[in-house]
């Protein structure tokens, strides 16, 4: 890598803390989900008490985003990123100390606004920062942070706990945090103080209502079924307060989102592209597992196993195609990365419990390379149509769309599989079509995914 100008170094050096925490805050979100059964076991409690830890990071996240977009305008990066680092500061101290469940509950809420912070900021500030030429590569980069530590969480959470207990995964993200906290007080420079413009109380009681109603719903109906009242409910309630949300956002002279952004086609094809990538890839990560295992008799480590290729991937693909994106143009990065995404899904369908590992090894690999071309790369186009003024609003916004659908693509495969288990006797089907469901349904995505970048990615 060439030794970059001195005038930009400043800027690389601060994105590269922004990079780093977000990292750490996605790092942090998808790692407890290893440790749990050791949590419950320290505390006493039951696995759907402390499912909650991860619930409740979902949810916290949802809504924190949608009011980044005023932090952003009220804090300069310095104070935002130093207020970020100390919620995850203080609540890696909670989750390391905790004595009891409600202590590292609180430690995993302030953790998740911290990471609601710095996801949409770290993808602002590469568009809007960086230089002509340089702000995909900029996206590429900030693609390991949202594409390779969730990916990673697991296996390294996993491993941590076993060895050392599952305190030491806060050992590790109490010093982390705190040098991250000493290299941003040494590295961001201090600007002016931001515009003090009105909160509008009203629209985030309306988000915070409406997507974490959608959130929880998602989130409950992995292990409840989509017919529980406790999924239909908050799904009813978050509905109408998403409306009620979008509807006064166009009425308020100062909103949380600026709806504006949709008066962009960039912005609205890669909405959709970066929605349905996320509904087809993230399921998956659950879905693998109960394959492997359940129908496979593989074990725990084997369905690890199978998410190398693509972890791996997502390291080195994200900022090789940033590069490649400024340099040819994102059509035929984004044709390739929608490519693999398809190719990866489509052959993973008819996949039974004779398939040998190295089948889903080598094509979840192949829809890794697809997301690692496509994340950071889209991204980078879609908001690069947009003012200067509302382009945090466009990353604040897909961030939190993302986040829902997301868990809509795990809910929706997990139903399919349980749903068809469950009648698989009845129906005289074999176990193995309520999987081919599941992929079937991620599938589906990936290919409407590829049609938009086909038709509209240009």
């Amino acid at each position: 890598m060439e030794t970059a100008p001195k005038s930009n170094l400043p800027l690389y050096l601060m994105f590269a803390v922004v990079v780093l925490t977000t990292a750490m805050g996605n790092l942090s979100q998808t790692a407890v989900s290893s440790m749990l059964t050791a949590v419950d076991a320290d505390f006493g409690i039951t696995a759907g008490t402390g499912q909650w830890l991860t619930t409740i990071y979902m949810l916290v996240l949802g809504i924190t985003v949608p009011a980044v977009t005023f932090l952003s305008r009220r804090f300069c990066t310095r104070q935002l990123m130093l207020i970020a680092l100390a919620l995850f500061l203080a609540g890696s101290v909670a989750g390391l100390l905790a004595s009891s469940f409600p202590v590292m509950f609180a430690g995993r809420v302030l953790q998740a606004v911290s990471a609601g912070i710095t996801m949409p900021l770290v993808q602002a500030i590469a568009q809007v920062r960086f230089p002509a030429g340089q702000k995909a590569t900029a996206m590429g980069v900030a693609g390991i942070a949202l594409g390779f530590a969730p990916n990673i969480g697991p296996v390294l959470g996993g491993i941590m706990a076993d060895a050392w207990g599952w305190r030491s995964f806060f050992v590790l993200l109490l010093a982390l945090s705190a040098l991250l906290v000493v290299a941003a007080l040494a590295v961001i420079p201090r600007e002016d103080g931001g515009v003090r413009t009105p909160f509008d109380g009203l629209s985030f009681v309306f988000s915070t209502l409406g997507f974490g109603g959608v959130l929880l719903a998602f989130s409950n109906a992995s292990g409840m079924g989509l017919t529980s009242v406790f999924v239909l409910g908050p799904l009813l309630v978050g509905a109408v307060f998403v409306v009620l949300f979008l509807t006064r956002q166009r009425r308020v002279d100062n909103p949380l989102i600026n709806l504006d952004i949709f008066q962009s086609q960039r912005f609205r094809s890669t909405f959709v592209v970066q929605n349905a990538l996320t509904t087809s890839y993230m399921g998956i990560t659950l879905v693998v597992p109960l394959y492997v295992q359940g129908l496979c008799g593989g074990t725990a480590v084997d369905a690890g196993l199978v998410f190398v290729p693509a972890t791996v991937a997502a390291l080195f693909v994200n900022p090789v195609c940033g590069v490649l994106t400024d340099r040819l143009g994102v059509r035929p990065v984004a044709l390739f990365g929608g490519v693999c995404m398809a190719v990866g899904a489509v052959a993973m369908v008819p996949m039974d419990a004779q398939t040998p590992l190295w089948y889903p090894m080598l094509f979840q690999g192949i829809r890794g390379v697809g997301m690692g071309a496509l994340i950071g790369p889209t991204m980078s186009y879609g908001l690069s149509e947009l003012p200067r003024g509302i382009a945090m609003d466009g990353s604040s916004f897909i961030v939190l769309v993302r986040q829902a659908c997301a868990s809509l693509g795990t809910a929706v495969m997990v139903a399919i599989i349980y749903l068809v288990l469950g009648s698989a006797d009845a129906w005289g089907v074999s176990e193995a079509l309520a999987y081919q469901g599941a992929f079937g349904f991620s599938a589906v995505f990936a290919l409407v995914m590829l049609a938009v970048i086909v038709l509209r990615i240009r």
